[in-house]
């Protein structure tokens, strides 16, 4: 071995064990479940774990590490030498023997978990997961990176059948909670229902950490920083320096879209949060097709989140779906409001009033609550496979009748609504339930448990709806079958 390609390699050795010595507070993630039953499981694949940039996939995957007697972790980015074993041919068999002898740790299969991070950065890397599967059935192998989703489409062929998929978000308002120390108040939110609602202390605890919540967001670095300082601006910074890290990544994307584009798109999309998109909106004098391939792009980073129109006459909702009406979320509610900051230059006011209106009064705030409603929705489901949001309105003109979400309970459809304070008609609620003859609605707000029931006179029928307060989203289904 060469001088140079000796330094290089201990160079290399030094940060591998850096980062694995490298200890930092953990907070349970949901995904945790899944990732020890994937780890338990007799026909296991070698699993990609996929999400936007820094929510927290790496750090999940150490944390599952601490299950087996040896972890190894290599990052193909920081470390590229580990791409040249890839290079040769796909033989796993020749492969990892040799990445157990430069980092100088046995990998032994049922006893290591191996974990190949920033794994987009080489294709041959990624092709090779799928032989794992054929000739090491039996070592653990997880893979996650940035910006998969645009590898995997560049791949010539993908393992198909032979890797396992899971899908990664921000923190939840639990998980939230729970970082917080709060486990006990989340307890007795649990033991709530429609017919026995919270007391006036507790609710009062958890619509304050809620609103914290709203500006804080869930990406893990930003939550950790409260929980260690409660400092919101420092909170912003963090957040503002991972939107740098988002726009420092479209330069990655400027073969196929304008970096410039990317960015004006993002912030459009913010201003136009929970509305339909409107691709003339975003400026700038690109054109339609234009914005859609950027529009698309930040989909397919995990960015921005669409909820897609359907008609919702029964299901899946997914088969009367038009996407040409589309409303977008943005991955995070503290990143959306950093990017209205870039957008407008001041959002204090807007930061204010979540923190101190009154309830009642926080319906002007709609758009923020609708967004984290729908995140909420999206990130309690099972993360094995890539869901998807829907929404109704009246397509008829002068027509204002809209439902916010929609989606699947007992083989039939459930209507959502959400109000960002406690007031506030449901005339379209009622509407969508009488046109397609359902009983069972949900309302999401910042009101206590309870519960409305309305008889249809015209059929005689009896329409219920639950309020689910918007902090416990992840209590719908128990509260559903209340119902």
């Amino acid at each position: 071995m060469k001088n140079d390609d000796l330094n290089v390699w201990i160079f290399e050795k030094l940060v591998y064990l850096y980062y694995q010595n490298l200890e930092t507070m953990y907070y349970n993630r949901l995904i945790d479940k899944y990732l020890t039953e994937w780890a338990e499981s007799k026909n296991r694949k070698p699993l990609l774990l996929r999400g936007a940039r820094q929510v927290g996939k790496s750090t999940a995957i150490k944390h599952l590490g601490e299950k087996f007697e040896n972890y190894v972790e290599i990052n193909l980015e920081k470390q590229p030498t580990f791409k040249q074993l890839f290079e040769k041919d796909l033989d796993v068999k020749r492969i990892i023997p040799q990445i157990a002898a430069i980092i100088g740790k046995p990998i032994v299969t049922g006893k290591t978990l191996l974990f190949i991070d920033e794994i987009q950065s080489s294709q041959k890397a990624m092709m090779s997961l799928r032989f794992f599967k054929e000739d090491m059935p039996d070592l653990h192998v997880v893979a996650a990176g940035s910006l998969l989703e645009f590898a995997l489409q560049d791949l010539p062929t993908f393992g198909v059948g032979r890797i396992h998929s899971m899908y990664m978000y921000p923190m939840t308002f639990d998980e939230f909670l729970e970082a917080n120390g709060e486990q006990l108040l989340m307890n007795e939110r649990n033991n709530a229902t429609f017919t026995n609602p919270l007391s006036e202390p507790l609710y009062n605890k958890l619509l304050d950490l809620f609103r914290t919540y709203m500006l804080i967001g869930g990406m893990p670095e930003a939550v950790t920083q409260w929980t260690e300082t409660h400092d919101y601006l420092a909170c912003q910074q963090i957040l503002d320096d991972i939107l740098i890290t988002y726009e420092d990544d479209f330069a990655k994307y400027k073969k196929k879209v304008n970096p410039i584009l990317l960015r004006q798109t993002l912030q459009s999309a913010a201003v136009q949060i929970t509305k339909k998109f409107v691709f003339a909106q975003v400026g700038g004098g690109f054109q339609t097709n234009e914005v859609k391939k950027s529009l698309e792009m930040l989909v397919l980073a995990g960015i921005l989140i669409p909820v897609v129109h359907s008609s919702a006459n029964g299901l899946p909702l997914g088969s009367e779906s038009d996407r040409s009406y589309c409303k977008m979320l943005v991955l995070d509610s503290g990143l959306m409001l950093r990017l209205l900051n870039m957008t407008t230059g001041d959002i204090s006011e807007l930061s204010t009033q979540i923190l101190t209106d009154d309830a009642t009064d926080l319906v002007n705030k709609g758009s923020v609550a609708e967004m984290i409603a729908g995140l909420e929705l999206l990130k309690y489901r099972t993360p094995n496979i890539r869901h998807e949001l829907f929404y109704w309105q009246r397509q008829a003109k002068n027509s204002l009748a809209e439902i916010d979400y929609l989606t699947s309970y007992k083989s039939t459809v459930l209507p959502i609504e959400v109000k960002a304070g406690t007031r506030g008609g449901m005339k379209s609620l009622w509407l969508f339930m009488h046109e397609k003859n359902l009983t069972t609605a949900i309302r999401c707000s910042l009101e206590n448990f309870g519960r409305f029931a309305y008889t249809d006179s015209e059929n005689d029928t009896t329409r219920n709806v639950g309020i689910c307060p918007l902090f416990a989203i992840s209590q719908m289904g128990r509260l559903l079958e209340e119902m």
